[in-house]
Order: C-alpha cells, then structure tokens, then sequence
C-alpha cells in the first residue's frame, strides 16, 4: 500500500497533537496526584463522557466488531450489546454513590467499605491485579490491533507498530496525566468517528459492491443480517442443535446472565475501573451520571453501524480467512484471522482518506491506550505505593512514581501483544476470568454482610475456574463454561459471606454516612445503630431503586430502539425503522421527565 504526502502528512500531526496537548498541561498535572489522575475532580459530564466513548473505541473494537459478525452476523454482537444494561445501571444506581465515596480509585473503595487487615490486603492485591494483570491484557489487545493494522496498511513490522504507537501514547500520559488525556480524547473521537465513517462510505463503493442494496442481497451476506440469532429447523422437528447453541451463547446467556455476572472493563457491574474514575472526577453527582449516560447512549447507539458495514463488506471482498493470507503475504501466519479483515478493507481508500482513517485508528489507539495506563497507574501509586510502601511520599514523588509506572506497563503490554493471536481471544480470557464476580461488585452497596472476603474468595475461585478451562474445555462451549464459572464463583462467596466475620460496626456505619445507599440491606445497621442510641447521621437522600430501575429500562430501550432504527433504515425498511424510531424518542422523553427525580440529592433539594 502506497501513502503519499498527504497522508504522512495527517498521521504525523495527529501523532504529534497528543504530544502537544500533553506538554501544555503537564506543569498543572505535576502538581499533585490528585491533579495527575483525576484533574482536581471538577470535570464537566461532556468531557468525561467523550473520554469514556473515546476510551471504548480502541484500535482492536473495529476488528473485534469484525471477527464477531464475520464468524456469527449481526447478531453476534450481543455478546457486548447486552452490557448495555450494565451501563445504564451504573447510570442511575451507581454513578451518584461513587462520586459521594470521595475516593481516588475504585480500588480504594475496599478500606472505605470493609475493615481489617483483609481489607487492606485486598486493596492492594486489587491494585497490583487489576491494574497490571488485567490492564497490561487490555493493552496487549490494543497493541494487537495496532500490529495488524500497522502491518497491513502501512507495511510495519509487529514490533516496529508497537515501538512507533506505544511511544507515542506512553509519552504523552507520562507528561499530562488524566488532563491531557480528557482533551486528547475529545478531539480523537471526532476524528476517529469520522475516519469509521469514512471507511464504511468507501467500503460500499469497492467495485465488487457498489451501493447498500448490492450488499446486503449478496450469497454472503444476506444470512448475517438479522438482529437475532435464527433458529434452523430439524428434519425430525424441533431446531438444529447447532443453532440452538448459537442463540443460548449469543443472546439468552448475555442477555440472562452475561450482563449481571460477569466484570469485563468499561462494563462493571456497578462501575469501576476507568468508568468509576471519570464518575470520581465530576464536578458533581449530576455530572457524574450524565458523563456515564452520555457514554452509554454513544457506545451503543452511535458507533457501531460504520464497523458493521466494513465487516460486512470484507465478506465479499476477502470471503474467508485463506483469502486474508493470500492478500496479505507478508502479515505473520499467527496474526491472520478474521479481525484482519478490517485493516484488509483500508486498503481500498484512496490517497488523502486514507491518511485521514489511518490516522483515526492512531487516534483510536492512543486514547485507549492513555487511558489505560492513567488509570493503572493510578492504583500502584494510590493503592500500592502510597498505601502500603510509602505513606509520607510526597505529593512529587507520587506522580514521578506514576510516570514511571506509566512507562514500564507499555514496555510490559507490548511484549505481550507480539504473543496474542486475535482480538476475539483475549475478549473471551477477559470474560471467563472475571465471570461470576458481578452480582457480588452489584450487592456489596446494599447488603451489609458482603465483606472483604467474599470478594477475595470470588476473585480466587473465578480466576481458578478461568485457569482450568483455558487448559482443557473439557468438551464444554463457551457459555457452558461461563455458567459453571458464574456458578462455582457465586456460591462460594456466598457461602463467605454468611461464614466469616462481617465489617465492624463502625466501618459500616461511617460508609452509610458518607454514602447512604439505602435499600432493605442497610436496615439491620440502621435499626442497631438507633437502639444503641447512636443514630447514623446522613447528609444525602437515599438511592431511589424503584425509580433508578424504571429510568434503566427506558434508557436500554431508546437506546437499542435507536441503534436497530438505524439498521432497518439502512436496510431499506422504513416501516420497521420509523416505527422503533418513535419508541426511542418516546422512551427519551419520559426518561427526561424523570431525570430529576433520581438526580437529586437532599442537599440540591434545600
């Protein structure tokens, strides 16, 4: 692939414009932690909001949008389309109790809400787990898109694509911190939505398709169209067992299960993360729910339909995974697969496009990767460094050790990234290993006796059972496999929960102040602590559940409404399409009416 001027041109400034954002604000970020990972926590819902999108849209999303439909159809996609429930639980239940905990990371939430020395050791083992076990495997994944499509359309080399992207992106973190990051992903969102765009416009017009109609009447992908996995029917009666599984894996286990069980990052079950730490970083309770409402509705609603296209447009062009090797000799035998694919179709755009889109999956890149590496960071200085080795650290040193951390976890994720094969495979690690873990991170701010133990015992067992089915498969299928691990994880911390010692009293009683819940779970605190003639003393109106649940449902529906909308509209169903219309913008309506309602605090309400 030939890129002229031009389009060197556009890469280089976009490579270089993170790198001027992050110099410019780097003396502020410097000035203390709290600046360096969460900006002086006075972010408007906007920025936060376009940072979470921009986060989520990583270089390896288009490619892993493109193995699922490839491999599935459209209606693959539910295996991350069904986390939108999640989302929009953290929107109306969770984002207002995160931003009243105060805490710096979500990983310090541990000794705000448990007490004792598991507390602490959990803090820290959290701290060192997530933020380089789990991170440096998102990163990896990252770094794997970058390999792919660097080699296929700019001719790389794997370790010259991670070498050219990671120090960009390590630089510019290093220097800006969670600042730099907000503003670098603003302004690579819009690039990077408009570079998606570009590729599904160009897409159509390859000479094999030609227009919308050609596409989607085509032997190849006319069987990928529906929204919902089809059952085939059997000779003898009944349904194919081969379709059966692809409707229990691809819809009912997410839709069921999936969404609830499961920690996957950027859809916590009640927020955490990178989610948690932009809801920290808010001005305010109202700002922290709309900068994660604001991501949701994006996330699901506008991006997905631009990578849809080029998947299924890669179908006819490079019909099958042979068809990839042959095109594109030089990309190792290891890295082929079908998330190739979409590097496969940049390669048709012509000069100017093609640096714009290039430079979109630049953009892609670095604000997932920056991200990240603020983020991981943030809990081994914050929950590791600072907690546990030294507490007297200065405000500098903090962020120097920072800075440092920032480096050596790209250096650690690029090496793993030549090791990974394909995006679909480490999404599926991710699932398993945080299978069954869910529910507990759900209940832990509304049930008293959840302690710090239950969530050691169910980070042991759902990381064991991950182990042992990434050896043998034992014959299972993957959702068989994250049912046992839902299962095994669930009952075992459970069971933890009703054995072991809970939170002290105090503990408990200092976290409903500060945070107030509310709910059935609390009741027993509340009743003993006015017994005891020491009534807790709260400042904040309780959760409403009832109503936050109600504006959950009518937020999934305008959302999944709008994004299937779109799809019949392009399919040519203006039927279909201006009728689901109707019912998400109703559903966005009443949603408004009740808005208010679940925003408001005791304070805001005086």
């Amino acid at each position: 692939m030939q890129l002229n001027g031009l389009d060197w041109a556009i890469i280089v400034f976009f490579l270089a414009l993170p790198l001027i954002i992050g110099a410019m604000v780097a003396r502020q970020a410097g000035k203390s932690s709290n600046e360096f990972f969460l900006s002086g926590r006075h972010m408007p819902w906007w920025l936060l909001g376009f940072s979470m999108v921009a986060t989520t849209f990583s270089a390896d999303t288009p490619n892993l949008v493109t193995d699922i439909v490839r491999k599935g159809g459209i209606a693959g996609n539910w295996v991350w389309w069904a986390f939108l429930l999640t989302g929009m639980l953290t929107v109306f239940i969770y984002a207002k109790l995160w931003r009243r905990s105060g805490v710096m990371t979500d990983v310090e939430f541990y000794e705000l809400r448990y007490s004792g020395k598991e507390a602490a050791f959990l803090r820290g083992f959290r701290a060192i787990y997530l933020g380089l076990f789990f991170n440096i495997l998102i990163m990896a994944s990252v770094c794997l898109a970058a390999i792919k499509i660097g080699g296929v359309v700019m001719g790389l080399s794997p370790v010259q694509c991670v070498l050219i992207a990671g120090s960009v992106a390590v630089a510019f973190s290093a220097m800006g911190g969670f600042k730099a990051v907000l503003l670098s992903d603003f302004i690579l969102f819009i690039i990077a939505m408009i570079g998606s765009c570009a590729a599904a416009y160009f897409s159509i017009n390859h000479a094999d398709i030609g227009n919308l109609n050609t596409l989607f009447t085509h032997e190849n992908v006319s069987d990928k169209l529906s929204f919902f996995p089809k059952l085939i029917p059997a000779e003898g009666g009944g349904y194919t067992p081969e379709s059966m599984n692809v409707l229990i894996s691809v819809l009912i286990i997410p839709i069921a299960v999936q969404w609830w069980s499961v920690w996957y990052p950027g859809s916590e079950p009640g927020g955490g993360g990178f989610v948690a730490q932009r809801m920290l970083a808010a001005k305010d309770e109202k700002h922290s729910m709309g900068a994660v409402l604001f991501f949701n509705a994006a996330h699901y609603a506008l991006r997905p339909w631009p990578w849809i296209i080029v998947a299924l447009c890669s179908m006819i062009v490079y019909p099958n995974v042979e068809s990839l090797q042959e095109a594109f000799p030089h990309i190792p035998a290891d890295k082929v697969d079908d998330d190739l694919a979409y590097p496969a179709m940049l390669s048709f755009l012509p000069p100017g496009w093609m640096g714009l889109v290039i430079a979109s999956l630049v953009a892609a890149f670095m604000s997932t990767i920056s991200t990240l590496l603020n983020w991981g960071s943030s809990y081994i200085v914050n929950d590791f460094y600072k907690r546990f080795m030294n507490p007297e650290a200065s405000e500098k040193k903090l962020v120097s050790v920072g800075r440092i951390t920032t480096v050596l976890m790209m250096v650690v994720a690029a090496f793993l990234a030549l090791n990974l094969d394909s995006a679909l495979q480490s999404f599926n690690i991710l699932l398993q290993v945080g299978a069954g873990t869910g529910l507990l991170f759900l209940l832990r701010w509304f049930w008293w006796r959840i302690n710090a133990t239950c969530e050691l015992v169910a980070m042991v067992v759902s990381f064991i059972v991950a182990l042992v089915f990434f050896k043998n498969d034992f014959g299972l299928e993957s959702w068989q496999q994250l049912l046992l691990g839902v299962g095994a994880t669930t009952l075992t911390w459970l069971i933890a929960a009703f054995v072991t010692k809970p939170t002290d009293t105090e503990t408990l009683h200092s976290f409903c102040r500060l945070t107030n819940p509310g709910g059935p779970g609390w009741n027993k605190i509340y009743t003993e602590a006015e017994e005891a003639g020491s009534p807790i003393e709260v400042h904040e109106t309780p959760i409403n559940l009832p109503s936050g649940i109600l504006c959950m449902v009518l937020a999934c529906m305008a959302v999944y409404c709008a994004l299937f909308s779109t799809g019949f509209f392009l399919y040519g169903n203006l039927g279909f399409g201006v009728l689901l219309a109707l019912v998400a913008i109703a559903s966005t309506v009443l949603l408004i009416m009740l808005w208010n309602k679940v925003a408001a605090s005791e304070l805001e309400d005086k």
